[in-house]
């Protein structure tokens, strides 16, 4: 079961960090924050990813090319010029790396993979961490058998308000200017047919598409009252920095 990652808008409201790297690639500790996401998903079992590519795809091309050396420690004979490697960690990662477009928006990328995905498949942004449990996320998704499902939090701040009938999406609006309580977390999961509700590279995924799924009853919401936090901005990231420096990243879930 694939984890496809969305890695390829421009982070725009981040230009300090996003003017030379992607926004995945943005680092907390010394790792892209996308090392960490794939690590979320790794301590639940979960390692082929698919990494849905745009904006300064190749940093992130680069980034995994030299993975092996970049995490291993090297012996060099300068005199031969012999290199030998030993791993720092065993990685089991299989990283399926998909240029979807510099212009392309988030529905139009994860269109761009319809013919890769057969099964059910997860999905998440590549600048959220959580210590959300997707293993349970998925056990709720199998068990309500709908199209969709996302994972809902309460961050400081709005983002996609989401009204409940039960735990089904009653409606979902993206960016409300007014409202209260439950957001996109952004952690999904979804069937195949998530493909017949997205339309062309144009296709925002959190708008007509979730809209069109909760007006299906096809949206299901999986409640997260743990840690979730985003990176748009420097503050955000200062904010996880700082969490990490101290060992209390709540989104460290993994053993090193």
């Amino acid at each position: 079961m694939t984890v496809v990652i969305l890695c390829g808008g421009r982070g725009s409201r981040f230009a300090e960090e996003t003017e030379v790297r992607p926004k995945p690639m943005v680092e907390i500790g010394g790792k892209p924050i996308l090392w960490h996401i794939m690590n979320i998903y790794a301590a639940h079992g979960f390692s082929d990813f698919t990494l849905a590519l745009g904006y300064k795809g190749e940093v992130i091309k680069q980034y995994f090319l030299n993975y092996h050396a970049m995490n291993a420690s090297l012996t060099l004979d300068l005199g031969t010029g012999e290199v030998q490697t030993s791993a720092h960690a065993k990685c089991n990662w299989r990283v399926h790396l998909v240029d979807t477009g510099i212009q392309t928006l988030t529905g139009g990328r994860l269109r761009r993979l319809r013919d890769k995905i057969r099964t059910t498949f997860l999905l998440t942004y590549g600048d959220g961490v959580s210590d959300i449990n997707v293993r349970k996320v998925l056990e709720f998704h199998l068990q309500h058998r709908r199209i969709a499902t996302l994972s809902a939090v309460r961050p400081p701040a709005r983002f996609g308000e989401i009204q409940f009938d039960g735990d089904r999406v009653a409606q979902f609006r993206e960016k409300p200017q007014t409202g209260e309580g439950w957001i996109n977390g952004g952690f999904f999961i979804f069937e195949p047919k998530l493909f017949e509700y997205l339309d062309g590279d144009d296709t925002i995924l959190e708008k007509d598409p979730l809209e069109r799924l909760a007006k299906d009853g096809e949206l299901m919401a999986y409640r997260h009252t743990g840690f979730w936090q985003c990176m748009d901005t420097m503050r955000d990231r200062l904010v996880l920095e700082a969490l990490w420096e101290k060992n209390m990243a709540p989104w460290k879930v993994w053993n090193d």
